[in-house]
């Protein structure tokens, strides 16, 4: 699935069309730095029907919210060095469990991701997000 969001006002739509298609607990986000990743993550927990103000986890690596479909973690692993540090921060027990599971930067724990998952890649060109969901 592609879709095209040319402002912020195109991402409630674009995350309504977007949920049901979630079969896998597990969403890598890739795309480049000021893409828009933790901007559409935001939207998806805010749809899920969460309270919390949602924030990147850069520092932390992962924030819990939870909403009415259940417990949701939002991951960044830009900051990490290399895999090991998810492994030790329990990310397999997490990946293992049935919680949704969004993951920022998954470049770096690429061995680590479950086999089952579905990639979310976000473009930007000429300041229209591309998101293209599989």
């Amino acid at each position: 699935m592609i879709w095209k969001a040319e402002q912020l006002e195109d991402l409630p739509q674009i995350v309504q069309e977007l949920i049901p298609r979630i079969e896998h607990n597990v969403v890598q986000f890739r795309g480049d730095m000021g893409a828009g990743k933790t901007t559409l993550i935001k939207e998806i927990i805010k749809q899920l029907g969460s309270q919390d103000e949602v924030s990147s986890p850069t520092y932390a690596l992962v924030n819990e919210y939870e909403t009415e479909a259940g417990t949701v973690y939002h991951f960044d692993f830009y900051r990490i060095n290399d895999e090991s540090e998810a492994y030790d921060m329990g990310w397999e027990e997490y990946a293992d469990s049935e919680n949704l599971c969004l993951v920022e930067w998954p470049e770096k724990i690429e061995s680590l991701i479950p086999e089952k998952n579905h990639i979310l890649q976000i473009e930007n060109q000429n300041n229209v997000r591309i998101i293209t969901f599989q």
